[in-house]
């Protein structure tokens, strides 16, 4: 048994060896390569230093999808052919050569599986050398011909009346265009299948120069000197020209792609004329295009995919809590009537309140009530944009549309295309934006910045604001006609302490919230601390009563939740009761003041601190950039109230 082990060893390393010898040596230049991990695997070492130039220990150390330089869509595609149907062949292809060139060539592939890896074999073949290899077989049969060539790849004719009898018979089955030019450059031949393609009977070219006929203009019109030619510069240097996207023009004066070659004829060492050969390429062309329009939309959809799984992400880690909106209070039924009535259409919402009285969940429960749940509710925070980066943030941009825009970027409102836009703080909008904003509202179309190409969008927004819309009209700094289109269907969200009897409710769902996340048992609401919470007025709102009772459960011990008073109080011992007018209503400029003096209460308990633990914006219960854009609107600076 030993034996027989030792045996099949030997005879598996001479089989490698054996196979490892005829691969380096093979004449073809053949290439196997793995397409899940981008390497190389084996290759002949000879043909393809022979093909390429490229050393074989510097071929062996690349990717594999470098092997056709800015043709990875067109690599991938004949990767998914060949796993498809085992072998498949492309004759687009052009492989790297030493240098930083490149080779056309063709390519056929085939598909193998070693275990549970899934190999491609690729042989590479010179295009321009196997279609000369063609053009000889077709024309002139070594058999009955005798030809050959020279060292320039001319085709030496030693016996023409032999060859015309049988290029006859070959023209006329050829399924490719072809004909022929004496050294002057005049038409000597033409055969049927390139008769039909131009539109011309044989008779009408033979004697005329062709270019003047067929090939005088580029595809967009203009003229192309016969001197640039590449059909007449093989009568001058003898070399085979090979060109793969020009355009040749019917008798009707339409035109359509050609591929072709034009390959010289030597008789007795002179050049007396050439052969070109051409066919139409338009079925091709329009396969690429569709390809690559079909690759545009494929890596259009994976970056707006990409992205909208990246703002669900960050969605998802902001902990909003959307499922239902918790009050019994007479607000809060008000506030579920009206979004049963307007969440089943697409009326713009405006949802107006101070900060932190849950405008946003509002919004999301708006959203999910309607028709388009299924699409993303996508949010912009106005006042956190940059006036420099407002259409980019809203509408996207196109690549190099400005420095450092590397690549295209998909917008705000086509990623939400579909679905809603929320536009959060929205009197924070600079003036000379607004307009941009209304034309979108009102036509549904954008343009990326930096791209000519008019989008269309079917986007529902809903805006949210703390803000007074009808004085910064009044005031100048909002536009009059984009607060009528935003302020279809209004909403208020009430401030906490307009529904007080909410409070305990409130209070014990985010405590249940709280212990959830941070794996406690939950301690129970009494009520004397529920009579505490309703005492105090909570200029933070929701925000703030949140935040508060995350403290608490944070702090508490024992089976009961206990609050910081002095910290939740720092607004009620200085101002228990709200200001009123005669009527007993707070106008709009007592709750500005009484806004302000909050602010300032605030930043001197921080110390003059905005952002942070235990910063003013965390004791009012707002983001730190709103606090910053409410400093700068009051004219405020944090600085003077730092102790010193």
């Amino acid at each position: 048994m030993s034996d027989l082990n030792t045996d099949r060893i030997w005879y598996r390393q001479a089989a490698d060896l054996l196979w490892s010898q005829a691969l380096n040596k093979s004449e073809l230049a053949l290439v196997i390569i793995d397409p899940h991990h981008d390497r190389i695997v084996q290759f002949s070492e000879e043909a393809v230093e022979q093909l390429t130039g490229i050393a074989p220990l510097e071929f062996a150390k690349m990717p594999a999808s470098s092997l056709f330089p800015e043709q990875l869509p067109d690599l991938i595609v004949l990767t998914q052919a060949c796993y498809a149907l085992g072998q498949t062949w492309d004759d687009r292809m052009h492989v790297c050569t030493a240098g930083g060139g490149t080779l056309p060539v063709e390519v056929a592939a085939s598909s193998f599986a070693v275990g549970d890896n899934q190999y491609l074999s690729l042989l590479l073949m010179d295009r321009e050398a196997l279609q000369y290899r063609r053009l000889m077989t077709s024309l002139l049969p070594a058999t009955a011909v005798g030809a050959s060539r020279d060292a320039q790849g001319a085709v030496i004719v030693q016996d023409r009346d032999t060859q015309d009898a049988q290029n006859e018979l070959i023209l006329h089955a050829a399924g490719e265009g072809i004909y022929g030019v004496d050294a002057d450059g005049l038409t000597t031949f033409v055969n049927p299948a390139a008769g039909q393609m131009l539109g011309w009977q044989p008779q009408e070219l033979i004697g005329q120069v062709a270019h003047f006929m067929i090939h005088h203009s580029h595809e967009c019109g203009e003229l192309y000197p016969i001197s640039d030619c590449p059909i007449y510069a093989a009568l001058h240097d003898g070399a085979v020209h090979h060109v793969a996207d020009e355009v040749f023009w019917r008798k009707d004066g339409s035109s359509f792609p050609v591929e072709y070659t034009s390959t010289p004829i030597r008789l007795r060492g002179r050049c007396e004329g050439a052969v070109i050969v051409f066919r139409d390429i338009s079925e091709r062309r329009e396969t690429e295009n569709k390809l690559k329009s079909a690759l545009t939309e494929v890596e259009a959809l994976r970056q707006r995919l990409e992205q909208e799984n990246a703002y669900l992400q960050s969605e998802l880690w902001a902990q909003h809590n959307h499922k239902d909106i918790v009050g019994e209070s007479r607000s809060i039924k008000t506030i579920i009537q009206q979004i049963e009535l307007v969440a089943p259409t697409d009326a713009t919402v405006l949802i107006t309140g101070e900060s932190g009285t849950g405008k946003e969940l509002i919004a999301r429960a708006i959203h999910e009530s309607s028709a388009r749940a299924g699409r993303p509710l996508i949010r912009v925070n106005c006042a956190a944009i940059p006036k420099e980066l407002f259409e980019s943030e809203f509408f996207g941009h196109s690549k190099g549309a400005f420095t450092g825009a590397v690549e295209s970027r998909v917008g705000r409102f086509e990623l939400a295309d579909g679905g809603t836009i929320f536009l959060d703080e929205v009197g924070e909008l600079p003036l000379d934006q607004q307009a941009k904003l209304l034309r979108v509202l009102q036509e549904q179309q954008f343009e990326r910045l930096g791209d000519t190409v008019t989008r269309q969008v079917d986007v529902r927004v809903i805006a949210a604001t703390n803000q007074n819309l009808r004085n910064a009209v009044d005031e100048k700094s909002f536009r009059e006609d984009l607060f009528f289109r935003l302020n279809v269907f209004p909403i208020e969200a009430p401030p906490l302490r307009r529904r007080k009897e909410d409070i305990p409710g409130l209070a014990m769902h985010f405590a249940e919230k709280a212990c959830t996340r941070l794996n406690k048992s939950c301690p129970m609401l009494t009520q004397a601390e529920a009579d505490r919470l309703k005492a105090h007025d909570w200029p933070g709102n929701i925000r703030e009563l949140e935040n508060a009772v995350e403290r608490a459960v944070i702090v508490s011990k024992g089976s009961k939740l206990q609050f910081d008073m002095p910290a939740l109080s720092v607004s009620s011992l200085e101002h228990p009761v709200v200001e009123t007018n005669s009527s007993g209503i707070a106008t709009d400029a007592m709750r500005r003041e009484r806004e302000k003096s909050d602010i300032v209460d605030a930043l001197r308990l921080a110390n003059g601190r905005v952002s942070g633990p235990g910063g003013a914006a965390e004791l009012l219960g707002v983001k730190p950039t709103t606090l910053y854009s409410r400093l700068k609107k009051l004219k405020l600076n944090a600085r003077r109230f730092r102790a010193q």
